[in-house]
């Protein structure tokens, strides 16, 4: 059977982000044309790849089939273009990378850093997400790589690597200093104004189930959407929140934030790698994995 090359490079890009646009603008293409090509694929193999719906795009039983096969051969005729085309130092390509605000500013940021100062021909999409929003897109190909924090669920075929280990802290602001002065319970700091992370957040679901395990119901004060936002909130006094320590450090060292002792602690965490083990990885994709796990 004699069929295009590029049709199956079209198919794979559809099959990685689910989704016709964004495959087109990989390819350098235009929707119609991508979607011209699948259905010359399917007429070409007798066969049905895709079903389309209000939801999406999914792939059929053969669609998922062909996907793990021409995934991995596109793989590997990218790394066979790489080692012949270059000197085997250089690194180019595109890396598509999810990641929570927590993890950029813990790791991600100096790891980003020093891997374009190696490589600087190596593209980087960023987006940022929630934990569960980033798993969920690695778990549908939208995204190569996400660096999230724990705790998080995964499918058997999501490989998780831990990179940093980290504890949440109780910190407040100036006007609520006398609580960095004693030690107390959890359940003598409840009517005390709260900031936090938003519901429909790992972090929020972690102190939510934390509060109830010592005897009081989480009711925060103010909910924002990121964690770079709590501890500003914190410093202009609009409430008293966990942030992880090394976050909380330089405010710590500076003034602007007191540590509050409680004697029940928070679990320890940790920033995550995550990666999908089915499919293949280009060169620069594995450089990156594996500077993130140096």
């Amino acid at each position: 059977m004699d069929i295009n090359y590029e049709y199956y490079k079209a198919f794979y890009y559809v099959g990685k982000y689910r989704n016709i646009t964004k495959a087109a603008q990989a390819l350098g293409s235009s929707q119609p044309n991508v979607t011209r090509v699948i259905r010359l694929l399917e007429s070409a193999l007798g066969c049905q790849l895709l079903l389309r719906s209000n939801k999406g795009i999914t792939l059929t039983e053969k669609g998922e089939l062909l996907y793990e096969r021409v995934s991995a051969a596109f793989f590997q005729l990218q790394a066979a273009e790489e080692a012949l085309g270059r000197d085997g130092k250089s690194i180019e390509g595109t890396i598509i990378l999810g990641a929570t605000e927590t993890a950029l500013h813990l790791i991600l940021f100096h790891k980003l850093k020093e891997f374009k100062r190696e490589n600087p021909k190596v593209r980087f999409k960023i987006y940022n997400y929630s934990t569960k929003d980033a798993v969920n897109e690695l778990t549908r190909g939208a995204i190569d790589i996400c660096v999230v924090t724990s705790p998080f669920q995964v499918r058997k075929h999501i490989r998780s690597e831990r990179l940093l280990e980290f504890r949440d802290v109780l910190v407040c602001g100036s006007a609520f200093a006398d609580l960095a002065r004693q030690k107390r319970h959890l359940t003598q700091l409840c009517d005390y104004p709260w900031v936090c992370l938003g519901k429909n957040t790992v972090t929020y679901d972690m102190m939510s189930d934390f509060f109830l395990k010592n005897g009081v119901v989480l009711k925060p004060d103010i909910e924002v959407a990121t964690s770079d936002l709590v501890i500003p909130m914190i410093q202009n006094n609009l409430g008293i929140g966990y942030v992880p320590e090394q976050l909380a450090q330089p405010g710590l060292d500076a003034g602007s934030v007191y540590r509050v002792p409680v004697y029940e602690e928070m679990e320890t965490r940790a920033v995550c790698v995550l990666y999908d083990a089915k499919r293949g990885r280009s060169r620069c994709e594995n450089e990156f994995l594996g500077s993130l796990l140096s």
